[in-house]
């Protein structure tokens, strides 16, 4: 019968305790206990300065987020840049059917036209969304 090979244990030494990278790190947490509606609310309001929810508390409370606070786009600019993609998509697809059109004289098919139509539907709707009109 062999004997199963077993490692040795390794020897613990201490490692030197992690430096911090700024002289002024954020060390301490202060807790709140709230309801769930008013968590949302929090975030909502949060998200509409365009902080995090920890930037939002401290620029209520100290009157500056702070300056490595986390600043989020607001969902208006996100909703944007979204459809800014959507305007690029779209001119792609006009540039194609136009260079078709000049090679071959042929008009664009149907199925092309009704892609165009639901982009352009799509970035109208984006875009009352992030004019915050209609919901």
């Amino acid at each position: 019968m062999t004997e199963a090979w077993v490692a040795p244990a390794k020897k613990r030494t201490r490692t030197a305790p992690k430096r911090m990278r700024v002289a002024d790190a954020r060390t301490h947490f202060i807790a709140v206990r709230c309801t769930a509606a008013e968590r949302a609310a929090i975030a909502e309001r949060a998200s509409q300065a365009g902080l995090s929810v920890g930037a939002y508390l401290r620029s209520l409370a100290l009157g500056t987020a702070g300056p490595r606070s986390v600043r989020r786009p607001p969902i208006e600019r996100k909703e944007l840049a979204r459809l800014l993609g959507w305007l690029g998509k779209l001119g792609s697809n006009v540039n194609q059917l136009a260079k078709r059109f000049n090679q071959s004289r042929a008009l664009p098919g149907f199925a092309e036209l009704l892609a165009i139509r639901r982009e352009v539907g799509e970035m109208r709707a984006a875009l009352i969304k992030a004019l915050g009109r209609g919901h």
